[in-house]
């Protein structure tokens, strides 16, 4: 294993603790990119987002793999926003522009031509629930937490979410969801339709892997074709609606709302809005 804090491989060349069952003959085909800042929650620190951005730019120049998966180590997925000092002290830029920068390096995900499988080990909130949200296929852990909690922190939704919930969930499960900013187990985000599969902790790699064995096995064009047909069809196109997110998350976070509901994130106490 690599230790940067996110790191592209094949199978066959860093492996993790379940590959050890991979079928010799795919799994050379098979990448995998894996958040590795398990005692930080893997959220998207300015380490973190450099460290992807080399590792999504490896997966795409592997022109050999046929799927990739993408994971993390650890209790969580990817926490999102790092807010361990703060509002005023973050350390993603919450201007328009910077924050356009931010999630581009992460919706650089979408543009893999191959189908990209979250293998979603732990929690994913917030910014790191947008993450997940950027895979083709996705299998969570049944018990973890996933959700959009920015109306909990007093701000308006980032990475393109607004525009991504509604087309997988549809509009009246997506407004509660984004309206509440209430958390849910994945067993719940299978019911809704959000994940392919909720499974036990220990099942989550094992099943990406088979999925990921089942997809390398098909001839690769037409897999690759048909992913770029279906994004086609479904005038799929969450990067059109970055900016306008970036510029209303923005101007949200520069409020007493969103100070507050940081504050009170971080003292683990229920906020109190004033809608200023």
């Amino acid at each position: 294993m690599s230790d940067k804090a996110a790191w592209y491989a094949r199978l066959s060349d860093t492996t993790t603790e379940c590959e050890k069952n991979v079928k010799k003959n795919q799994h050379t085909l098979i990448g995998q990119l894996v958040f590795n800042r398990p005692e930080n929650r893997n959220s998207l620190t300015p380490e973190m987002l450099e460290a992807l951005k080399e590792a999504i730019t490896a997966a795409k120049n592997d022109s050999a793999i046929r799927c990739l998966i993408v994971t993390g180590t650890g209790k969580n997925f990817c926490a999102g926003g790092d807010f361990k000092g703060g509002a005023e002290n973050s350390k993603i830029p919450f201007s328009q522009q910077g924050l356009i920068d931010t999630y581009s390096i992460c919706m650089e995900l979408l543009n893999i031509r191959v189908p990209v499988i979250g293998a979603l080990n732990g929690h994913a909130i917030g910014g790191g629930f947008g993450v997940a949200l950027l895979s083709d296929i996705r299998i969570a852990n049944s018990t973890s937490l996933y959700g959009a909690n920015f109306a909990r922190l007093g701000m308006h939704s980032g990475m393109s979410l607004s525009y991504i919930l509604p087309r997988l969930i549809g509009l009246a499960k997506a407004n509660e969801l984004m309206f509440t900013g209430r958390r849910f187990r994945g067993s719940e985000g299978e019911s809704l339709g959000l994940f392919n599969y909720a499974l036990p902790p220990e099942q989550v790699w094992p099943k990406a892997l088979e999925l990921a064995e089942e997809i390398a096995a098909c001839a690769p064009k037409a897999v690759q074709l048909m992913k770029q047909s279906i994004i086609n069809n479904l005038d799929w196109n969450p990067h059109s609606r970055l900016a306008n997110e970036a510029l209303h998350q923005s101007t949200s976070f520069d409020s007493n709302d969103a100070r507050e509901g940081i504050a009170a994130m971080m003292e683990k106490r229920e906020p109190v809005f004033t809608g200023t």
